[in-house]
């Protein structure tokens, strides 16, 4: 079982990574290409479609597959759900805050972090509508099932000792990195911190409710959604 776990975190790591490393290798072209307006939008909107699959979804997916898992496993049910959407609300107040202060309040529109989105929006009906729902399932229902998936694996090897939670703490730096919060300034330290407390207080909410609801609901009413 230990064995099995583990391999299902390698799996994990191993696509997200090698994502992670296409993205940094190409993010001059994949981020050129994505803005020029001359080119057609899906042709722009595949690279990034592929680099955040690679990184939030494709390893957990084929974890779920190869075990035969259900995502019911993972917390998505209605038993608790309240619980779990206001925990994690509660843990997102400090990055709610950190972008009042900082003057990055603006319009909410869930996934606007995605640089595309706006534009897939103007596009006419069905392909706005097939876009956005792309949109709200890798970025969304992929992004936050891979911290749920990822944390309950590794709290399955190492159990959890009272608030201590290495599956929180793992998802909560793995998270500051790849966001690129990484300096001394005020600014960065204050984002980092507002970070660290969603990711690891929203898995604490999850361990505590056995619910993942509020874990998903992050990425479309708070993370890039203001």
């Amino acid at each position: 079982m230990v064995d099995s776990t583990k391999r299902d975190i390698k799996i994990i790591s191993l696509c997200s990574v090698i994502s992670a490393l296409l993205y940094i290798l190409f993010e001059g072209k994949i981020m050129e290409l994505g803005k020029d307006t001359t080119i057609p939008i899906l042709t722009r909107f595949i690279p990034v479609l592929i680099i955040q699959f690679g990184m939030s979804c494709l390893g957990i997916l084929i974890v779920l597959m190869k075990n035969k898992e259900k995502i019911s496993t993972y917390g998505i049910k209605k038993r608790n759900s309240l619980k779990s959407i206001l925990g994690c609300f509660l843990c997102s107040i400090p990055t709610i805050l950190f972008l009042y202060f900082n003057n990055e309040l603006h319009s909410f529109l869930p996934f606007q972090g995605m640089f595309l989105t706006k534009e897939i929006l103007n596009l006419p009906i069905p392909f706005n509508i097939i876009l956005y729902m792309i949109v709200a399932i890798v970025w969304g229902i992929g992004e936050g099932l891979f911290y749920v998936v990822l944390s309950r694996k590794i709290n399955k090897i190492k159990s959890t000792k009272g608030i201590f939670n290495l599956g929180a703490l793992i998802c909560a730096v793995i998270s500051i990195l790849i966001h690129g919060m990484i300096g001394f300034n005020l600014t960065t330290i204050l984002e980092a911190i507002s970070t660290f407390i969603l990711m690891y207080g929203s898995i604490l909410v999850l361990e505590k409710t056995e619910n993942s609801i509020g874990n998903i609901l992050i990425f479309f009413m708070v993370w890039n959604a203001f």
